[in-house]
């Protein structure tokens, strides 16, 4: 500032008016004063800014799963890509940190605040028994939870929230397999004890209740290729081996699809295939995979948009994106008799 101060001919508190946009110099000044910033390559300090109360320009993601899996996980670089074209257009930045669970998170919330790191965060992956929106409200601290469903007794009024419907999009896949035939349905599952894992259990229970299905159920994974393929040898090799599996990324999708045929199952002859979410992956194995379909990318974008809007002071919202599509692909056919 001081440098500025002396190459505009102007008093450091002029200065500061200036950059700040604050009133107190006339618009000449403030031309002036901005044209020798630009000359001499000044940026805003997000530190000092912290420090003044004014903010850090930035805001959080904290992510509680194993790092190996989310190299991988065309989810959540689709989410993150929405989230900062968002962020770029108001100069802000994404503090992006990977935990190994919960109480870790919680941990990186309190630090953050503490260190006045982040103006406010995005939650992923809500639980079924979550502690990190009563910290959120405790701390004061803005955040938008992705995926969680609305809940008007939560009694968290500084949240907003961005959902997808997890119960129509399986009720979708119950209802195309149910139509092809399919009695016997395995759904390889992400997490246990993530919010969106237990609504698509309980969904396709009470689908295939409905339905009279009785050879239905859900074994849990950790989203990775490795766990995914070994689910899919387990199935296969059991005394009633499914007619049809339906995993919860594309990632597991393309291995279980591997280890069928390393086991003799053609896909969709002997077994149909359905994965959560569409990818180029999807499309680079043989046969092309069933999947459902989202604009993850616009996901990240609304998430993103909803915690701009509670920074500038906006009431907290909650916006529910479209519903997935199932796009229908080689991989699913009629069951065999």
């Amino acid at each position: 500032m001081k440098d500025i101060a002396r190459r505009a001919g102007v008093s450091e508190s002029a200065v500061s008016f200036a950059l700040n946009d604050r009133p107190g110099v006339s618009d000449i000044t403030r031309d002036r004063v901005r044209r020798v910033a630009e000359q001499l390559g000044w940026r805003p300090s997000t530190a000092a800014r912290a420090l003044s109360g004014e903010g850090s320009a930035t805001v959080g993601l904290v992510v509680a799963r194993p790092a190996a899996t989310l190299g991988v996980d065309s989810f959540f670089l689709q989410l993150i890509s929405g989230v900062q074209e968002v962020l770029a257009e108001r100069h802000l930045g994404l503090l992006f940190q990977v935990v190994e669970d919960v109480d870790a998170e919680c941990a990186v919330y309190r630090r953050w605040w503490a260190e006045h790191r982040v103006d406010g965060v995005l939650v992923v992956d809500p639980r079924t028994d979550d502690p990190r929106p009563a910290l959120l409200d405790e701390l004061g601290l803005p955040a938008v939870v992705t995926g969680g469903v609305p809940d008007p007794d939560a009694g968290h009024p500084g949240l907003s929230t961005v959902w997808a419907d997890d119960a129509g999009a399986m009720a979708s896949v119950v209802g195309h397999l149910h139509s092809l035939g399919h009695r016997r349905i395995v759904h390889i599952a992400g997490l246990e004890g993530l919010a969106h894992t237990e609504r698509r259990i309980r969904t396709l229970r009470v689908e295939a209740d409905g339905r009279g299905m009785s050879g239905v159920r859900s074994v849990t994974t950790d989203y990775s290729d490795a766990e995914g393929a070994a689910a899919t040898r387990r199935v296969l090799e059991s005394a009633e081996p499914p007619t049809a599996l339906v995993y919860d990324n594309d990632v597991m999708a393309v291995a279980g699809v591997a280890a069928a045929t390393s086991l003799g199952f053609a896909v969709p002859d002997d077994v149909s295939v359905v994965a959560w979410e569409d990818s180029a992956l999807c499309r680079m194995v043989h046969p092309w995979l069933t999947a459902l379909s989202r604009d993850t990318v616009s996901f990240g974008r609304t998430a993103a948009r909803e915690l701009l809007a509670l920074l500038d002071d906006g009431p907290a919202a909650t916006v529910q994106v479209p519903l997935p599509r199932l796009i229908e692909r080689e991989s699913t056919g009629r069951a065999r008799a």
